[in-house]
């Protein structure tokens, strides 16, 4: 009975005397023809390609951002501006170009985010579990590492002479981190004290220690993963005594204090809270060592505002630092708990994640120009997430579906997974979620298969692109495309004798830019808002 008052009381409140919830002025074909013919004058500026050689490059990846994700996360924005969502513009979907990665690894057809990375940041595709080696490395055995390693386009923008770095709210030895700098077969391998002995003698390394040996000069480096650089059994400087956040390896090294050591004649800062990161100047600063977490970030919506930066605080100290290099810089940006909170069934919380990234990729776009910075975002895989049940215009995107399901007659809510640990059975039958607080953050949206983590998901994920040569990622791609497309933008890497061309002109500046806002059809304005 509870249940059918809640989905009535619901009804009525949204079709209440027959009036549409939605703005009034979407009433009026005026409204959607000026809206899509102001739309059709910015894709026309687009036949003028922008061919500019890529002084910089950002790589913005949404680790399990799949396109339901973005679409969930578009209306989240929107709804936390007060408007009802759907017709919200997230930062990425404003860029102008847009493409199908497929996402498969080379032994996997339902992805991992080792062998994504290695696909995304290396140019080839790899087996599930790997990081930095060709699909000719077996998982977990050390002796098929050598020979097979692959190197990322963050070590060819260094070795083009451009700053580079890492920002991440998960581990910075974490999968997708790991594959710009390391090469390893075990993405489990953290620090030495997760290897197996054998992995030890046969002289393969931890990936904590491949962060500072492989590409010693890495210009910025922010995340969490702070227990992995200590010595077995040290205290944490922000959880002392908590054993659980102590120091890891067993070689007993502490690759901070070596870090600073190395850079200890240069302008270079170690980092461990966010007043401290706050109150550097970047223009003061070369190279910054930011480890803010033990282990990965809380989320966002946890986040301890006076030790925990935000993603977008990293992302524009890390820019800030990045581009006073003359030759531009490389910047890898990963929203890494999006992934996380799916696979904890934690909706909310996976959808807040997404809009952080979404912020920060706002900010970069603040602090860079499209005529020398090319920006991609995109994911890696997605997860078995989606939202429907014929919700009306407006509905909570954390909210239930209209109607009770008509075959157990209990209500559900918008959001499901179709695996996970949301998968609840009381007395027999489904859970009724009347009976419990579905908005909290951490909820765990119901699933129809019981597994104690969510999985990933194996269709294909968007990648947006603006910038110079952003047009060459469209259509239907493989992963492994992007980092070529990024390279030869930026003339780095094996794609560089089209850069002649460019040596002896300026960056090109489309005439339909500036015109654009001169020669549009003209518009009512007041219907846009």
């Amino acid at each position: 009975m509870k249940s059918i008052i809640l989905v009535i009381s619901f009804y009525l409140a949204t079709v209440c005397c027959g009036k549409p919830q939605f703005p009034e002025k979407e009433k009026n074909p005026l409204y959607w023809n000026s809206a899509a013919q102001h739309t059709l004058q910015n894709a026309l500026s687009l036949q003028e390609l922008n061919k500019n050689i890529a002084k910089n490059l950002i790589l913005f990846l949404g680790d399990g951002m799949g396109i339901s994700t973005v679409t969930a996360a578009r209306i989240l924005k929107g709804q936390l501006s007060g408007h009802s969502g759907e017709e919200t513009q997230l930062e990425m979907d404003k860029f102008p170009y847009v493409a199908l990665a497929k996402t498969y690894n080379t032994n996997a057809q339902v992805a991992d985010s080792a062998g994504t990375a290695t696909a995304y940041l290396c140019g080839v595709k790899a087996n599930e579990g790997t990081v930095g080696v060709s699909a000719a490395a077996i998982r977990g055995q050390c002796n098929t590492t050598y020979g097979n390693e692959v190197t990322s386009i963050l070590k060819w923008a260094k070795d083009a002479g451009k700053s580079v770095g890492i920002v991440t709210t998960t581990r910075v030895n974490h999968a997708t981190p790991s594959a710009a700098y390391a090469h390893c077969v075990n993405r489990e391998w953290l620090s030495d004290a997760e290897m197996p002995l054998e992995a030890l003698q046969e002289g393969c390394k931890d990936i904590a220690l491949q962060l500072f040996e492989n590409i010693p000069n890495i210009d910025v480096i922010m995340g969490g993963g702070r227990k992995y650089m200590f010595p077995s059994n040290m205290s944490d400087v922000e959880y002392p005594g908590e054993h659980k956040h102590m120091g890891t390896r067993r070689d007993g090294r502490n690759l901070v204090e070596e870090w600073k050591d190395r850079f200890k004649n240069h302008r270079a800062y170690y980092v461990w809270n966010r007043k401290d990161l706050l109150a550097i100047n970047p223009n003061n600063v070369d190279s910054m060592l930011g480890l803010f977490e033990p282990g990965d970030f809380p989320y966002d919506l946890e986040r301890n505002v006076e030790t925990d930066p935000s993603l977008t605080e990293m992302v524009e100290t890390a820019i800030k630092i990045l581009r006073k290099n003359p030759q531009g810089f490389y910047l890898l940006v990963e929203g890494g708990r999006i992934d996380h909170g799916h696979h904890e069934g934690k909706a909310k919380q996976a959808l807040h994640e997404t809009v952080e990234l979404d912020r920060a990729i706002g900010r970069a776009g603040l602090l860079t120009s499209i005529h020398d910075t090319l920006t991609v975002v995109t994911a890696d895989h997605s997860h078995v997430f989606n939202f429907g049940g014929y919700t009306p215009r407006g509905n909570p995107i954390f909210g239930l579906a209209p109607m009770l399901s008509d075959v157990d007659q209990k209500p559900f809510t918008s959001i499901l997974y179709g695996n996970g640990p949301g998968y609840k059975i009381v007395n027999g039958v489904r859970e009724n979620v009347s009976a419990v607080d579905y908005k909290q953050n951490n909820y765990q949206a119901q699933s129809a298969v019981p597994l104690r983590l969510e999985t990933h998901g194996g269709e294909d994920v968007a990648i947006f692109s603006k910038g110079p040569m952003a047009h060459l990622l469209h259509g239907v791609k493989e992963q492994n495309y992007i980092p070529h497309v990024m390279a030869y933008a930026a003339c780095i890497g094996q794609n560089r004798l089209h850069c002649r061309s460019f040596s002896n002109r300026g960056p090109q500046f489309p005439a339909s830019l500036a015109l654009t806002t001169l020669v549009a059809i003209p518009v009512l304005p007041h219907l846009l808002w």
